[in-house]
């Protein structure tokens, strides 16, 4: 049948023993045979906040065309963006099926971004004065506000991965092939490859996997250090006398801790309140390089690649195309039913409505004590970094919560 049905939930957790809970279950996303609007009432707004993520331009033409084509709504709006404070001025502009017909071909996002500096109290009166459809439901207005969810990292919970990450993945490939290349054309040659991934090394994990040809992967949730047996300085001596070249793959967030003795900067932070990160790649270049020029009997030829800009930078690829397209759907259809505050994405390959506080409330790392870590260091053949006691103190108890069905309905 094409309509769910309003009873129609998705349960979080797939894999239970039997002395645990069934747990958090979400509504299913998709279309409503009853919806909670009139589509010649609906005023729709669109905006892109954060950094750049492929996927972004696709995603606005799909909620465009899908409020046009499915519901009749023709009030869509898009937000140029500089700081968000755009959003206050008088000039938007009025999107249709024709205006973004094309942009799902280009990088970026045609309403430009940007990483905090609004004002919630003057945007919501904004949003009042337009009849767009958060402080707004202490309003009482019937407005919907449906997120998105948009990380290049992958590090969202819950949801099965954020959109853009398989294109990033395979961007990735490209630097990781040319270090690979570099590396393998001179004696002793070491390519130095670093990845988005602040908090969750998934980009890194996923393209050290399907590249091959890396040695070795250093993420933020896999501790490592560089000097004494069964370091990286060592594991590097080693490879190189093995093979004659290598390729380390480093995710921005990795070693941020051996960097903050270095510099007083790490209290930074950006417009969106991260912590501003140390070029932990450029820094493990160099230490590469100081501990070798040490040690006469081995000259190296390394080579530092980031290519951070260049993979968020590009249009996504075909299977990220897809997955906005059914993203944008069901953020249109959980938004037409009457459901607000919430985000939407597959959760066990089923795609579902959820509230914005579960996927706020933590981030998704990588287990580095699961298969897929594991399968990484079979395919790197690099040491774990790790004494079996901080392995086995990495494993904790699953929590389990009590059942039942998250709420996203207007009041």
């Amino acid at each position: 049948m094409y309509f769910v049905d309003v009873d129609d939930i998705v349960a979080e957790k797939i894999v239970v023993s039997k002395e645990s809970l069934r747990g958090t279950h979400f509504r299913r996303a998709g279309p409503r045979q009853k919806v909670y609007f009139e589509s010649d009432e609906v005023h729709a707004c669109i905006v892109t906040c954060g950094g750049l993520c492929p996927g972004l331009n696709t995603m606005i033409r799909e909620i465009v065309c899908g409020l046009y084509h499915m519901y009749g709504v023709t009030g869509v709006l898009g937000i140029e963006v500089r700081r968000i404070k755009r959003f206050l001025c008088s000039k938007h502009n009025p999107l249709t099926p024709k205006v973004i017909n094309d942009i799902h071909k280009r990088g970026g996002t045609i309403f430009e971004t940007s990483r905090g500096g609004h004002d919630t109290s003057k945007i919501v009166d904004s949003i009042q004065d337009r009849g767009i459809n958060q402080e707004i439901r202490r309003r009482g207005l019937k407005v919907a506000v449906v997120g998105i969810p948009k990380t290049i990292d992958n590090d969202i919970p819950v949801i099965d991965k954020s959109f853009g990450f398989d294109t990033a993945v395979e961007e990735a490939q490209r630097a990781i092939t040319a270090a690979h290349v570099e590396s393998e054309s001179t004696e002793n040659g070491i390519g130095v490859v670093k990845l988005m991934g602040r908090h969750s090394g998934f980009i890194a994990m996923y393209a050290t996997l399907a590249s091959r040809d890396v040695d070795c992967c250093l993420i933020p949730e896999s501790p490592f250090y560089l000097e004494g047996p069964g370091g990286l300085f060592e594991y590097i001596e080693k490879r190189l006398n093995e093979n004659g070249h290598m390729v380390i793959v480093v995710a921005e967030g990795a070693g941020q801790e051996l960097l903050s003795g270095n510099t007083c900067t790490m209290d930074n932070i950006d417009a969106s309140g991260n912590k501003q990160l140390q070029d932990v790649g450029f820094w493990i270049s160099q230490k590469i390089k100081d501990h070798f020029s040490k040690k006469q009997k081995l000259t190296i030829n390394l080579k530092y690649i980031d290519p951070t800009y260049m993979i968020c930078a590009v249009p996504s690829n075909a299977s990220d195309n897809v997955y906005c397209t059914l993203l944008a759907h069901s953020a249109i259809h959980g938004a037409m039913a009457g459901y607000t505050g919430f985000t939407v994405g597959p959760v066990n390959g089923k795609h579902s409505c959820i509230p914005f506080q579960r996927i706020t409330e933590r981030q998704n790392k990588v287990v580095i004590t699961d298969r897929m870590w594991a399968r990484c260091l079979s395919s790197t053949n690099q040491p774990s970094f790790f004494s079996p006691k901080q392995l086995f103190a990495k494993i904790g108890d699953e929590k389990h919560g009590d059942n039942h069905v998250e709420d996203l309905a207007i009041k």
